[in-house]
């Protein structure tokens, strides 16, 4: 089974970069979809990106990170997701998940999940 363990969170000023990423022990990620997550307090686990596959162009992002986030296969354990021109409302806990099917944005469709990583963007 495979686990995951996220890192990269921490404290950025709006307009500012941060580099998420997502590292597999017991499976390799190329195998599986991988999305990013994101819940902020009192609101629903969202999908923020997810990739299938080697192939980059495999991808999914929502319309509010479209531009600004790109998810990327690093190497066949690590998947990343690069936020740039930050927002305070992108502030949240970020989760890594994968699943052994395509590209579905419903959470519980996930297998897998990391522990999260926070990150916090100030106005």
């Amino acid at each position: 089974q495979v686990q995951l363990v996220e890192s990269g969170g921490g404290l950025v000023q709006a307009g500012g970069s941060l580099r998420l990423s997502c590292a597999a022990s017991g499976g390799a990620l190329v195998s599986y979809t991988v999305g990013w997550f994101r819940q902020a307090p009192g609101k629903e686990r969202e999908l923020v990106a997810a990739i299938r596959g080697r192939n980059n162009a495999n991808t999914y992002y929502r319309d509010s990170v479209k531009g600004r986030f790109t998810i990327s296969i690093d190497n066949a354990n690590t998947v990343s997701l690069q936020m740039n021109t930050l927002r305070p409302e992108d502030t949240a806990v970020y989760y890594c998940a994968v699943r052994s099917g395509i590209v579905v944005v419903e959470a519980y469709k996930y297998d897998n999940w990391g522990q999260g990583t926070q990150v916090t963007v100030s106005s």
